[in-house]
């Protein structure tokens, strides 16, 4: 599984609708689940983000599907980075010799 880091803003619609918020992300976990995917955590924060979810996905095309899935209702906006764990980090740093 490959893990993936969203940093998602609502948009005036989301906010508009703040209180079907809790229903879209139990959405959004059951979908992740029927494509092979789990959140893993998700954080409500202050600061630039108004939420963060850590993920994970069999690939890149999974995630992307995602990413597309929870944002078609137009509520919010995500940036998504791939992530590396440490045990992969550690595995890319040994290639370096």
């Amino acid at each position: 599984m490959q893990t993936f880091i969203s940093f998602g803003n609502w948009t005036e619609l989301g906010v508009r609708e703040i209180k079907n918020s809790t229903q879209r992300l139990d959405s959004s976990k059951a979908f992740a689940k029927q494509i092979g995917g789990e959140i893993l955590h998700f954080y409500l924060t202050m600061g630039e983000f108004d939420m963060v979810i850590v993920a994970e996905f069999p690939d890149d095309s999974s995630a992307a599907l995602f990413l597309l899935h929870i944002t078609k209702s137009g509520a919010a906006r995500f940036k998504t980075h791939k992530a590396f764990p440490e045990p992969e980090y550690r595995e890319l740093m040994r290639g370096l010799g």
